[in-house]
């Protein structure tokens, strides 16, 4: 009788029982990710969130992109969230605004590797968006700057989306009057471009 108590007891307790978080993808991103000059929940992180939901990918997805951001301001910020949300994937933009600061090269690497680093250590898998810089800055920076996303990707064995801005870049309409940041209409290819190396990295079933 006290076996069949405590069994149903256990039952009734692990019906109870709360549903296992989601596991969580973190943005770490710039004004890009942060839908700068554009309506709320209309940026490619967004429609990335209805992706997972309609092809039902059991993930939540924190956007922790503020636009300006650098590499050291992400690599400032990242541990408090690796220890709040733990995130299981951390899909890293950014680079462009140290470009534009004039933050030497070597620093930006720094910063990505240690970002990159620190999120492996907190179990995350890694994904790294390359971006380019404007060829004003003259062809050698142009390249070493695209470079290091290659770079890294390789010595840290991470997933790579070449080129954020891929299939938009020579197209002047898919950019806002500053022609920096994209516009509403172009944030379905920017999906596109990242969602290849995100896949694969998605768990779709649960493990047995």
């Amino acid at each position: 009788m006290a076996a069949a108590l405590f069994s149903a007891s256990f039952a009734a307790r692990a019906a109870n029982a709360p549903e296992p978080a989601k596991p969580v993808i973190v943005v770490l991103g710039d004004s890009i990710s942060a839908e700068y000059g554009l309506p709320l929940d209309t940026g490619w992180v967004a429609l990335m969130r209805q992706r997972l939901t309609d092809e039902r990918i059991d993930y939540s997805v924190a956007n922790a992109s503020i636009s300006g951001d650098t590499t050291s301001g992400g690599r400032a910020r990242l541990p408090a969230l690796m220890q709040r949300l733990k995130p299981s994937i951390v899909i890293v933009e950014l680079g462009a605004n140290d470009a534009l600061r004039g933050v030497p090269l070597s620093t930006t690497e720094d910063n990505l590797r240690t970002i990159i680093e620190q999120a492996q250590q907190g179990h995350a898998k890694v994904v790294l968006v390359g971006m380019y810089v404007p060829p004003n800055y003259g062809p050698d920076y142009t390249q070493k700057f695209h470079g290091l996303y290659g770079e890294l990707s390789k010595q840290l064995r991470v997933s790579l989306v070449p080129f954020l801005l891929a299939g938009i870049a020579d197209k002047p309409d898919m950019f806002q009057a500053d022609q920096i940041h994209p516009t509403q209409q172009a944030q379905p290819v920017l999906l596109n471009n990242v969602w290849p190396a995100i896949k694969p990295l998605l768990r779709t079933s649960s493990p047995h």
